[in-house]
């Protein structure tokens, strides 16, 4: 591609004229009037953003994609281009391709040592995770950022690298407030539940973690959208909880079973049908479970003769 330079940067030294154009492929500054190459390596002054397309106008974004602990190497490593082609444009020889393509094989192997290959297999595995899960960039980065301190407390020498991945995508979705339980990693990664948590405990043990409680309101948008209910309901659900947690009502419970409770109780309350077995397995918890923290939140004054304090909620 040929472009434009701007004339009062110089004359051309032969004929004197105004008429300097780059040819982006080669580097090279010539005469666009009689053909004279003045330079030989002229560096791109330009802007280094681009427009992303036409329907973001005005958006602007770097060449090139971002570092992430999510890559093996960050993203800042580099490749030997598949292009055969010399610097000025010209095609390799046959002999000159059979050695560009043996250096690039010697290139990526140089590259990926045992550690590499540990990080490569595991960030595949996460990544394939995260997109059953619809988990989003920020837990998949707090993810990565956990697997690499466990990988260097020699944590998964001897151990499953998915069982260790699956620990650490659990531990990124607590921290993050990301509803996401053992039961749904332990279908999407096909590893059993008694092994993420093994896993888990170490993580947490070993590299002193701290995990969030998991909030019981950021339970009842996921139940109330797989049962379908109103979102009066779910607004209820999150009132209930809200007061119970003032009155010390829920600590120290299961927080899905909790939520479950709650949005089993406002359906009652807003008169919709839905059973505590529809409910148990949007939950992934057992009717048993609802009927308990539903006695608890009788208990706690909520219930009276099978009827809802309403009023009681604010």
């Amino acid at each position: 591609m040929v472009h434009d330079m701007d004339n009062s940067k110089g004359k051309c030294p032969r004929c004197g004229k105004n008429n300097l154009i780059v040819v982006s492929e080669t580097g090279e500054t010539c005469c666009g009037s009689c053909g004279f190459v003045i330079d030989e390596s002229t560096i791109d002054s330009g802007p280094e953003w681009r427009s992303i397309s036409a329907s973001n106008d005005g958006d602007k974004a770097r060449a090139g994609a971002p570092t992430s602990l999510a890559v093996h190497d960050q993203g800042l490593s580099t490749n030997i281009g598949i292009e055969y082609k010399d610097a000025t444009g010209k095609p390799l020889s046959a002999d000159m391709k059979h050695a560009m393509k043996r250096l690039r094989t010697w290139d990526s192997r140089s590259k990926h040592n045992s550690l590499d290959k540990n990080l490569i297999g595991a960030f595949n595995e996460m990544g394939r995770l995260a997109d059953k899960l619809t988990l989003s960039r920020a837990t998949v980065e707090e993810a990565a950022y956990i697997y690499r301190k466990a990988v260097d407390a020699k944590l998964v020498r001897g151990r499953s690298i998915n069982a260790v991945v699956t620990a650490s995508l659990y531990i990124a979705c607590r921290n993050t407030d990301t509803t996401r339980n053992l039961k749904d990693l332990e279908d999407a990664a096909n590893i059993k539940r008694k092994d993420i948590a093994r896993c888990y405990r170490l993580i947490l043990k070993n590299l002193n973690i701290k995990t969030k409680v998991v909030d019981p309101i950021s339970c009842v948008a996921r139940i109330g959208s797989v049962v379908k209910v109103k979102e009066s309901t779910k607004s209820l659900a999150m009132k209930i909880l809200n007061e119970a947690h003032k009155m010390d009502g829920i600590a120290g419970k299961d927080p899905m079973g909790l939520a479950a409770a709650a949005v089993y109780l406002a359906c009652i309350n807003n008169g919709e049908d839905v059973t505590q077995r529809t409910i148990a397995m949007a939950a992934s918890v057992t009717e048993v479970t609802i009927r308990n923290r539903f006695k608890g939140l009788k208990d706690l004054g909520f219930v009276e003769d099978k009827a809802i304090i309403v009023n009681k909620v604010k």
